[in-house]
């Protein structure tokens, strides 16, 4: 008996420390005194946020994803782009870049989609594979279509676009070496260091808790 009831306790305290750690993996977020701007990217699709709470829970800035491909909006992206400034937040747009279409169609239809606004952030372009797209360009081919996806949205927002670039696109591609524009990189609380060129925006981590909205959100912090 006594054998189980230690057993029992060691198990306990496991579980203990478990959760423990897991609330503190959840609440983590890099030092605020290094990296003072922070905030969060909202997938497609997202969850309803209460942007004062965020904004009085740390948050400063907000990313939405407003196209994907040539044919796909996000229907919540108009009401958050509206309601950012009332928060007191700054607001960013994204695009999500597919590989199996026209790169002058997707440019139309973010430009088409999204005002420009003298407030906004620079516009961001997200590089990384999807599972309803098997295309592989060539290099050539594909910094060549992003140069003419990015001169239209550039012309169109009157700011250089970010690209937010995933380790294995960057890792097939090198496009961060191609493509000289502000790079937006992403690894859970370990700084990335798989660009080109040092980040400008690091997601730092993809399951950070934070009060005004329900479940994961993805947490930036932008470079000093």
């Amino acid at each position: 008996m006594a054998i189980l009831w230690k057993i029992g306790a060691g198990l306990l305290a496991l579980g203990v420390i478990s959760a423990g750690g897991r609330h503190w993996a959840t609440h983590w977020q890099p030092a605020t005194e290094t990296y003072k701007l922070q905030g969060i990217d909202l997938p497609e699709n997202p969850p309803a946020v209460e942007w004062r709470t965020l904004r009085a829970n740390g948050a400063d800035f907000a990313y939405l994803v407003a196209t994907s491909g040539a044919d796909r909006r996000d229907t919540a992206f108009e009401g958050n782009w509206a309601a950012l400034p009332e928060a007191g937040l700054r607001r960013g747009a994204i695009h999500i870049y597919s590989l199996c279409q026209p790169a002058t169609a997707q440019a139309d239809a973010f430009n088409i989609f999204v005002p420009r606004a003298g407030d906004a952030l620079p516009a961001a372009i997200d590089l990384s594979y999807h599972a309803d797209c098997t295309a592989r360009p060539d290099r050539a081919t594909l910094v060549a279509d992003l140069t003419r996806f990015v001169t239209m949205v550039e012309t169109h927002t009157g700011k250089p676009v970010m690209l937010r670039v995933s380790k294995p696109f960057e890792s097939d591609y090198a496009i961060t070496a191609a493509l000289p524009r502000p790079v937006w990189a992403m690894g859970n609380m370990l700084k990335p260091d798989y660009a080109a060129r040092p980040w400008r925006m690091w997601r730092a981590s993809d399951f950070r808790r934070v009060e005004g909205v329900e479940g994961p959100v993805n947490w930036d912090v932008v470079t000093p």
